[in-house]
């Protein structure tokens, strides 16, 4: 039955991406301003999300966590599932899907896009290697060697996905140097929040429970990266509020911007980053459900900072001439009006169904439940406990 609503919801996803290429992006929010929309924060946190999740791997494999060590072959799986759904995203909100094959045929090496076919494409063939050596007996010997090019990996395509916006200039409010480091530590901290909500619910349908020291030990980690994400956010807008030509933005983005600093202080800051390190950090507050809560507010917190992010960094006028106002027909110097439509909202829901499909098909098909020394659930019988 899950698996029946997970194909449902993708199948509804690639309906809605179909009535978008054969009605054009006209019926969507988008327009020539705002021309990355709501599907790429879908695409976006997901891509970033399977390179985080799979720190847990990295932790058991290469760093010698024997803690983490079980989880690893979920996470791997975690991450390409992931990356598989955020490029399901990614290549139908183009418009024209097909045309991804002029993009894996003619390289322009200069372009930070072109860079990201081979990131993508090998982070997947990296982390199936990696999963075999797990998987795979006489493998074994080779499992650190794999982990260690996995993690090497994934600081790269990460670093690559920050570049993405910081090499961008025909937007100045993404030209920082910052944006590489802060989505790495972004990363850390959105796919672990995953992994969580994901271990959680394998447990759950097989009526087991995580040990409370794994638990704790877990969420410590979790409200350790996510404090160091709020902190390089920060250090990212101080910096850009230092520099006399992004303070407009600034002001925009956090105070002038009507629905942008809502969500930003709102939804990134409060929901996602200071109510979770609360639940967190806090003794007494880290059974197995306030665990589950904080990881959800995290995974809220960071569509709250993406929509911000892209949409709004898209949405404030360029300054094309500065020291001048520049005023047209077109738009030049208005705020960009955005409202997703239905479909983009379709196609962004569409790619987690793909992710979640390919996620339970996995985990039927393969091993890849964590074998810790479980305890059951006091609502299981004792039979089933036996």
């Amino acid at each position: 039955m899950l698996l029946a609503v997970g194909l449902c919801v993708t199948a509804v996803g690639l309906g809605a991406a179909h009535w978008m290429e054969t009605q054009g992006h006209a019926i969507t929010g988008m327009d020539n301003t705002i021309v990355w929309g709501l599907p790429h924060v879908f695409a976006i946190f997901m891509i970033v999300a399977a390179s985080g999740v799979l720190n847990v791997a990295s932790i058991g494999s290469v760093f010698g966590q024997p803690v983490y060590k079980p989880r690893a072959p979920l996470s791997g799986l975690l991450c390409i599932a992931l990356l598989m759904g955020g490029l399901m995203v990614l290549m139908l909100d183009l418009g024209r899907p097909e045309r991804v094959i002029v993009a894996a045929t003619h390289y322009n090496f200069t372009s930070v896009f072109a860079w990201n076919v081979f990131l993508y494409s090998g982070m997947v063939a990296v982390v199936a290697l990696y999963l075999w050596t797990m998987f795979e007996r006489h493998m074994n010997v080779w499992s650190k060697p794999a982990g260690i090019a996995a993690l090497v990996w994934r600081f790269v395509l990460t670093t690559g996905t920050g570049s993405i916006f910081a090499f961008l200039a025909a937007r100045q409010a993404y030209a920082s140097a910052l944006l590489a480091p802060l989505f790495v530590v972004l990363s850390f901290a959105w796919g672990l929040a995953v992994f969580l909500i994901v271990q959680a619910s394998m447990y759950a349908w097989n009526g087991r429970t995580l040990t409370p020291a794994v638990r704790q030990r877990m969420a410590k980690l979790l409200a350790v990266f996510v404090a160091a994400s709020l902190y390089l956010v920060a250090v990212f807008h101080v910096t850009q509020l230092y520099y006399a030509r992004q303070s407009a933005f600034e002001h925009f983005i956090l105070r002038d911007g009507g629905l942008y600093p809502l969500l930003f202080w709102g939804g990134y800051v409060l929901l996602g980053s200071v109510l979770p390190m609360v639940l967190l950090f806090h003794p007494r507050w880290r059974d197995e459900r306030r665990v589950g809560v904080a990881a959800a507010c995290v995974v809220a917190g960071a569509f709250a900072f993406l929509y911000v992010f892209i949409i709004g960094g898209q949405a404030f006028p360029l300054d094309i001439f500065p020291g001048h106002a520049a005023a047209s027909t077109f738009g030049d110097g208005v705020v960009a009006a955005y409202a997703p439509s239905w479909p983009e909202w379709l196609l962004g829901i569409g790619g987690l169904g793909a992710a979640f499909v390919l996620t339970m098909v996995g985990v039927r098909v393969l091993d890849f439940m964590p074998q810790d020394d479980f305890v059951f659930a006091p609502a299981e019988s004792a039979d089933k406990a036996a």
